[in-house]
């Protein structure tokens, strides 16, 4: 295992060598969709955000990077985050409605999976191996925020109630790891993330000292992608924290990322200001990718490892 896993790491690194990478392209004409967010890529590769048309509509967009609406959400509703389970089920955080929905792939029907009407939003969502969902819940009129959960049964529980203006939330190529950033106050902070689904020893991984941030993922080797809004960039920061580097975008505003195509290192940015899809060659796959497949991974943990961490249901 140990050769197969150091074969694969000099493979990425092989083939990263043979193309340009961190270099940004449209994959979507300007102006396709409207305040572009939630992106996320299915088990086959297919990417989907939202808004196209018009507000609380999802986008399906092939990799060629043809449009088209896949689903319409519940009058009213508005959508933000988009997450995949291992099942391949969609969820979708509706921010209006304070609801996480559920959007059956095959006939695009929407569910409500889980409500809170405490839940100022919800905002973004990540999910990890274990098929818990976490939901950043920004107040922005009031600077501050919350951080939840939902289980795989849509129970919902209140991680943090004392948070800045919570945006980008991801769970860790560790999957013992979860990362939420606060907008206005430019901080990314590091939980330990226990196997049911609890936080605790809260860190400050890194402070940017301008622009905005918004949504953020992370590879399988640990390091996290956020999107600096109003800087027009993509932040690579290590687990330790060190900005590796910041990838050029055409928007200034970009909004959310998530990692697709035949290998899982092609990122795709959602942009609200040019409101589009930008998209660029990465070094290692993306974390949820490289959950379903686990013949790729090359973070620190096996795939072995990460399984024994999610409880049978």
């Amino acid at each position: 295992m140990l050769k197969m896993t150091m074969l694969i790491v000099v493979m990425a690194i092989s083939a990263a060598a043979q193309e340009d990478l961190y270099v940004a392209r449209d994959l979507l004409p300007v102006g396709t969709l409207m305040s572009a967010e939630g992106p996320a890529v299915d088990a086959h590769g297919i990417l989907y955000c939202v808004n196209i048309g018009a507000l609380g509509t999802i986008a399906r967009v092939s990799p060629d990077g043809t449009a088209e609406l896949f689903a319409e959400l519940p009058p009213g509703s508005r959508g933000n985050g988009i997450r995949f389970d291992r099942a391949g089920a969609m969820f979708v955080a509706d921010y209006t409605g304070h609801n996480v929905v559920r959007v059956d792939m095959v006939s695009g029907v929407v569910s409500v999976f889980a409500h809170e009407a405490t839940m100022n939003q919800p905002n973004d969502l990540a999910i990890g191996a274990d098929d818990r969902l976490y939901a950043s819940d920004p107040n922005w009129s009031a600077n501050n925020g919350k951080l939840w959960r939902i289980d795989p049964n849509g129970a919902v529980a209140l991680l943090e109630a004392n948070l800045g203006t919570t945006n980008g939330v991801e769970v860790g190529a560790d999957e013992r790891t979860l990362y939420v950033n606060e907008s206005a106050q430019r901080n990314v902070w590091a939980y330990d993330l226990s196997v049911t689904g609890e936080v605790s020893n809260r860190r400050l991984l890194i402070r940017f000292p301008d622009f905005g941030m918004d949504g953020m993922r992370s590879d399988a080797a640990g390091n996290l992608y956020i999107t600096r809004y109003g800087k027009g960039t993509v932040a690579m920061v290590s687990r330790e924290g060190d900005l590796l580097r910041e990838i050029d975008l055409a928007a200034q505003n970009p909004t959310n990322i998530a990692f697709g195509g035949p290998d899982g290192r092609t990122a795709y940015v959602t942009t609200q200001d040019r409101g589009n899809v930008e998209t660029f060659r990465v070094q290692f796959p993306g974390r949820s990718w490289a959950l379903r497949h686990p013949e790729t991974v090359v973070g620190p943990m096996s795939w072995g490892q990460m399984k024994r961490r999610s409880p049978e249901r």
